[in-house]
């Protein structure tokens, strides 16, 4: 890793940027110590978008029951809040 001082790397920023966007790491120094790392970012695996199995109109109109607690839904979102 290279180390460049934050004078030559305000002056030159984008220099560092495309040699770091091809694969290059600074180490960024103030008077010879280290601060920071520039460093390539890591390719994010592509997004994949699946299509539903169903459409939404054939879930669109569906009914469900009343969930059952054993506890009032306001106590529990009151003993949730407290811990705040």
């Amino acid at each position: 890793m290279e180390r460049v001082r934050i004078a030559e790397l305000k002056d030159q920023l984008s220099k560092y940027l495309r040699a770091a966007e091809a694969g290059a790491s600074y180490e960024v120094t103030d008077r010879d110590r280290p601060i920071a790392r520039i460093v390539p970012v890591q390719a994010q695996p592509p997004v994949v978008i699946r299509p539903a199995r169903k459409p939404f109109a054939a879930i669109r109109d569906r009914i469900y029951p009343p969930v059952a607690l054993e506890r009032d839904i306001v106590e529990l979102l009151l003993e949730e809040r407290q811990d705040r």
